[in-house]
């Protein structure tokens, strides 16, 4: 069993930046990978970063080159570093881990970007 807990959205205007958080219950090393996804109203939850155990990152193309994925093996946390945000970046960012076969979901953290 994973808990994922996650912190760090907010409101912000266009052009601005958060990191979201997203700590582990259980050690990094033993989760195959993690991911943030986001559900914007009325629309499908996407996938927007990967990052695997072994450091491999990967991301959507809405927001390469604005958004990092980021890890910290020394307290189980996974970031999310967006910068130059969007109005169309609004939405709840969820985090997910993939261990030992099953996924786990955080609870959801609200990001709002104003124009």
């Amino acid at each position: 069993q994973v808990q994922l807990v996650e912190s760090g959205g907010g409101l912000v205007q266009a052009g601005g930046s958060l990191r979201l958080s997203c700590t582990a219950s259980v050690n990094l090393f033993s989760i195959n990978f993690m991911d943030w996804h986001r559900q914007a109203p009325g629309k499908q939850r996407e996938l927007v970063a990967t990052i695997t155990r072994g450091g491999s990152t990967t991301y959507a193309d809405s927001v390469q080159g604005r958004f990092t994925i980021s890890r910290d093996h020394f307290t189980n946390t996974v970031y999310l570093q967006m910068n130059s945000l969007k109005p169309d970046d609004t939405a709840v960012y969820y985090c997910r881990a993939h261990h030992e076969y099953r996924e786990y979901w955080g609870q959801g953290t609200q990001v709002t970007v104003s124009s």
